[in-house]
């Protein structure tokens, strides 16, 4: 396979077509080779239309899902980042190509390391990976953006506290079939503005709320 040839494609045909069109969104997503982030089984996936297994139950976002999600955020070269859901790392290494520092976390030990491992494939990435529960005791920290890579059938707040004023918050919010990919702006310290985007669906998020189901 020409890798190179197959990322252009991507990019060209995929992401830009789902009015991704910020230059440095796809100059991040044309310089991380998505294949080294795709596990090798599935590696002539690497630039399909599609989520792609990862293992643990999860799945590597589609690339225009991933373009969108870098586009809303909007992330400077002086933003501090936080993922919530690392994965294979795919996304965290665009996020970082594109701040100033991006701290990532997931629950699942094994894709931290598989992710701290991919990463080696983008030598001017920098990551800090974290093998932690979103849903902890703890508070997340302060920073300017946040992309939650998991649904959240219940919105949760705890995620926009996290961001300093000014700062932006992608989650995706609801249940199959149809949810509602959101970004989240906090105005000042006690207020924040939110803008629907578009609709999808993706995995839930590990140990977010469920929704109440109503029993008539």
């Amino acid at each position: 396979m020409d890798t190179l040839a197959a990322r252009r494609q991507m990019v060209d045909q995929q992401i830009r077509t789902w009015e991704v069109l910020d230059p440095r969104v796809l100059d991040a997503l044309s310089a991380v080779p998505r294949e080294a982030f795709v596990p090798p089984e599935y590696r002539e996936l690497a630039f399909a239309d599609t989520p792609i297994p990862i293992g643990f139950g999860q799945s590597m976002l589609a690339p225009k899902l991933q373009g969108r999600i870098l586009q809303a955020l909007g992330v400077s070269t002086d933003d501090s980042v936080l993922e919530v859901g690392s994965g294979t790392g795919y996304l965290s290494a665009c996020l970082s190509l594109l701040g100033a520092s991006t701290h990532s976390i997931d629950i699942h030990a094994g894709l931290i390391h598989s992710a701290t491992a991919n990463l080696r494939a983008v030598p001017q990435a920098k990551v800090q990976f974290e093998i932690r529960d979103a849903y902890g005791a703890a508070a997340l920290g302060e920073y300017d953006a946040v992309a939650v890579t998991g649904s959240l059938p219940v919105y949760d707040s705890r995620f926009e506290r996290a961001l300093r004023v000014g700062g932006r918050l992608f989650a995706i919010v609801g249940e199959a079939p149809v949810m509602d990919a959101i970004l989240i702006r906090r105005v000042d310290s006690n207020e924040w503005i939110r803008e629907s985007l578009f609709e999808t669906v993706v995995e839930p998020l590990i140990n977010a709320v469920a929704a109440q189901k109503f029993v008539f």
